[in-house]
């Protein structure tokens, strides 16, 4: 049985307003989410935790396929959650990577054999 799925690899990347960014998150700056891995480049290894926080719950949405006109799909951008910076988050779907089920879970697919 093929047990294969895709989700969309994204790009995170840090773009900046008319406001000043008041937290250490420079222009420019990204990192990928492929499957459920951060990866983070080797120039930039870090993130502070209350973004990524915020950024966190739409990263399965947005790996996934979305129908043209959910909002999931058109909206990009995610604001910094502190209210005083004006750093946003672009979220960008890049290739699809394939998964195995077997390879992500322990939850047999329905009708699977427990060989």
């Amino acid at each position: 049985m093929d047990d294969s799925f895709e989700l969309y690899d994204l790009k995170v990347e840090v773009v900046a307003t008319d406001k000043p960014m008041v937290c250490d998150h420079p222009e420019g700056s990204y990192f990928h989410v492929v499957g459920e891995m951060l990866i983070f480049p080797p120039e930039r290894p870090r993130i502070a935790m209350y973004p990524l926080a915020a950024l966190l719950p739409f990263f399965p949405a947005k790996q996934r396929p979305t129908h043209d006109h959910d909002w999931m799909t058109t909206d990009a951008e995610i604001a910094c959650p502190d209210p005083h910076c004006g750093a946003r988050f672009r979220i960008t779907r890049l290739e699809k990577s394939t998964f195995s089920h077997a390879e992500t879970t322990r939850v047999p697919l329905p009708g699977a054999s427990d060989d």
